[in-house]
């Protein structure tokens, strides 16, 4: 991976260019939205494409958890805004309320708050694209969290170049490319008090966790971020075996869905496969244990997903849409004792 040092814009620049080409980020023509804090990271995006020649709109979110200093951030993003000459998008967001009405913390609400609003403001403006500054020490720190928590495959390519309409532009480059740039370009920013504090996971990574493996590994956010890269093609492969199983082992037949299960127990590695074939109908890791367990249970027994029943029948798993009602096989158990054909809820 480049480093720039000395720094050279120009080469950043170019760079950013190469890395929206080689990613197909950015179609010829497309205006992008990109959402500004205010922060470095933001601010060096926005003056980023904006310099390259992309239309750009600037979006700020005003989230309301730290007083005077998120209006002073708001007033900063609109006035480099109009430095830029470029549309200036703001909203305000009670993001406690939501958060406690919806249960959630902080951090998520505010989350699910900012990307909803900047994808209307996307559709409403008919703009290609919405741009966020995520670059890649946020995505090795997204591994590094996923890993501490556990994870399947698809929680070790960290944070995606483009998911949807949603793209992160800076992913190739580092916390300190982007910091240098700011200074090449003298460029203002503010600074988000929060980011100081220990109580968010991210943070409390960033400051204890990371300046140790520096000093062991000094180039240890690139390195990761190489193996990211390297995950992410290994994914695509990994996803591919899983698509030929699914194609091989899973039938429609209207709203339903059919799995063999003797065929279904002869695959290897069954827990890794079920998980992935059955995540499409909300299925968790801990209820893809119970659907393995549930090929050796008793016909009748289901497990139930966020959005769907999965019913053992005597030589099929039923994959239904919640909601509808599960039917009911009169299996017997022997020449003598008949099974009760209400489906039952399946415990481990």
């Amino acid at each position: 991976m480049k480093t720039f040092n000395p720094f050279d814009a120009a080469s950043f620049r170019d760079a950013l260019r190469g890395y929206m080409e080689r990613e197909s980020l950015l179609p010829a023509g497309a205006a992008v939205l990109v959402a500004v804090s205010g922060g470095a990271d933001s601010v060096a995006l926005a003056h980023l494409l904006h310099t390259a020649g992309i239309p750009i709109r600037i979006a700020h979110c005003n989230f309301g958890l730290r007083g005077g200093e998120s209006d002073r951030d708001e007033a900063f993003v609109q006035n480099f805004a109009k430095q830029l000459g470029v549309p200036y998008h703001v909203t305000h967001f009670d993001t406690k309320e939501y958060a406690g009405s919806m249960r959630l913390s902080i951090q998520e609400a505010a989350r699910q708050l900012r990307y909803a609003w900047l994808e209307d403001i996307r559709i409403q403006t008919g703009i290609a694209l919405v741009a966020t500054a995520h670059h890649m020490q946020d995505s090795v720190e997204t591994l590094w969290m996923n890993l501490s928590k556990g994870t399947g495959i698809s929680g070790l390519h960290g944070i995606l170049p483009k998911q949807g309409a949603l793209i992160r532009p800076l992913l190739f480059a580092t916390r300190e490319d982007v910091a240098a740039y700011m200074v090449a370009e003298q460029l203002a920013f503010v600074e988000d008090s929060s980011n100081a504090s220990d109580k968010y996971t991210r943070n409390y990574l960033r400051h204890h966790i990371l300046p140790p493996l520096r000093e062991a590994y000094p180039d240890v956010v690139r390195q990761t971020g190489a193996t990211i890269q390297r995950i992410r093609e290994a994914e695509i492969l990994y996803m591919q075996s899983i698509e030929g199983y699914r194609k091989k082992l899973v039938e429609q037949r209207g709203e339903e869905f059919f799995i063999p299960i003797l065929k279904f127990k002869q695959v290897e590695p069954l827990a890794t496969i079920a998980y992935e074939m059955l995540k499409p109908f909300g299925c968790n890791t801990h209820q893809a244990v119970q659907i393995v367990e549930l090929l050796d249970a008793g016909p009748g027994k289901f497990v139930s997903t966020a959005t769907h029943r999965i019913l053992r029948d005597r030589k099929w798993l039923i994959i239904s849409p919640s909601g509808r009602r599960l039917r009911a096989f009169p299996h017997r158990t022997g020449p003598t004792g008949a099974f009760d054909p209400r489906p039952q809820p399946f415990h481990p």
